[in-house]
C-alpha cells in the first residue's frame, strides 16, 4: 500500500474468523489518524468498501463486528475514526476538515495491493451520510455511494436535533443564523451536480435521530439533477434496524454495490 498515506498496519483481534482486522495509522493532510482494516481472509482481490461512520468522538465509534460484517461480504473495508479519535492527532469537527480522513482514506483504499479493478464504493451512516456524499463528489472514480439514515444538510440537523446545538455550536463555531456559509459547506446536497456515482439511500421513516427529511431532499436533488439513484424507505423502523433485518439489508445493498 501507498508508503505516502500508510504509516502503520498491526493485526486486531478479529470477531469473525473468515476476516482479517487491522488497526492502520495514515496521514491526512500531514496529521496522522487512524482507522480500521477488515479484509476476507483469502489471496482473492475484493473490491473496496469506504465505511463512513456517524456520530462524533465516543458516540457512533466504529465497531469491529460491522465493519467484519461488510467484509465478509467479499469487500476490503477501511473504517477511518477520524481525527481526534483512538490516539489520532487533530480535532473532529462534523464534515468540516475531517472530511479530508475519509478522501485520504479513499487514496488508501486505491493503493491496497488486493483491491480489484480500481472499485470502490462509499457507505456512510447517520453523519456518514454527509461524509459519503462528500467523498463522492470530491473522488469521482467512486463506484456507488450508500446513504443509511444519512444526514444530507446541516441546517436541518441544527434545527431538528436540540441535543446536538451545543456540540455543533462548538464545533462549527455558532448556529446557522450567525454563520450559514460554514452549515452550507457542511451540506452536500447543494454540490451534487459533481457527483459521478449512483446513490442508494435507505432510511427507516420512524427515525428520530436523523429525520426521513434528510433523505427525500437527497431523493429530490438527484432526481432534479437526473442523478442515478435508488431509494429503500422502511416504514416500520428507526435509526436502528432489528439485527435479523439489518443482516438482510447488508447483504442486499452489498449485492446493489456490486451490482453498479
Amino acid at each position: 500500500m501507498d508508503s505516502l498515506k500508510l504509516i502503520s498496519k498491526q493485526k486486531f483481534p478479529s470477531p469473525n474468523p473468515k476476516v482479517r482486522l487491522y488497526m492502520v495509522e495514515y496521514f491526512s493532510s500531514g496529521l496522522r489518524v487512524k482507522g480500521l482494516m477488515a479484509e476476507p481472509d483469502d489471496d482473492e482481490r475484493h473490491e473496496g468498501f469506504l465505511y463512513l461512520r456517524g456520530g462524533i468522538k465516543r458516540v457512533g465509534m466504529v465497531r469491529p463486528a460491522r465493519i467484519a460484517q461488510f467484509a465478509a461480504e467479499g469487500f476490503i473495508v477501511f473504517a477511518p475514526y477520524y481525527r481526534g479519535n483512538e490516539g489520532g492527532e487533530g480535532n473532529e469537527d462534523f464534515a468540516g476538515d475531517d472530511r479530508e480522513d475519509a478522501f485520504s482514506a479513499f487514496d488508501l483504499l486505491k493503493d491496497h495491493p488486493r483491491l480489484k479493478d480500481n472499485r470502490i464504493h462509499v457507505f456512510g451512516f447517520s453523519r456518514g451520510g454527509v461524509m459519503a456524499l462528500l467523498t463522492g463528489i470530491h473522488r469521482p472514480e467512486t463506484s456507488s455511494i450508500v446513504t443509511w439514515g444519512g444526514v444530507s444538510d446541516m441546517h436541518l440537523t441544527y434545527r431538528e436535533r436540540k441535543d446536538l446545538r451545543r456540540m455543533m455550536k462548538r464545533v462549527i463555531g455558532g448556529t446557522p443564523n450567525k454563520f450559514p456559509e460554514r452549515y452550507d459547506w457542511r451540506t452536500p446536497i447543494h454540490d451534487l451536480e459533481h457527483l459521478m456515482a449512483p446513490v442508494l439511500i435507505i432510511h427507516g421513516a420512524l427515525d428520530q435521530n436523523v429525520s426521513g427529511e434528510h433523505a427525500k431532499r437527497l431523493e429530490k436533488q438527484l432526481k432534479k439533477l437526473g442523478k442515478s439513484h435508488e431509494t429503500w424507505y422502511f416504514n416500520e423502523y428507526t435509526h436502528y434496524f432489528p439485527p435479523s433485518v439489518n443482516r438482510q439489508v447488508v447483504q442486499k445493498l452489498t449485492s446493489w454495490m456490486k451490482s453498479q
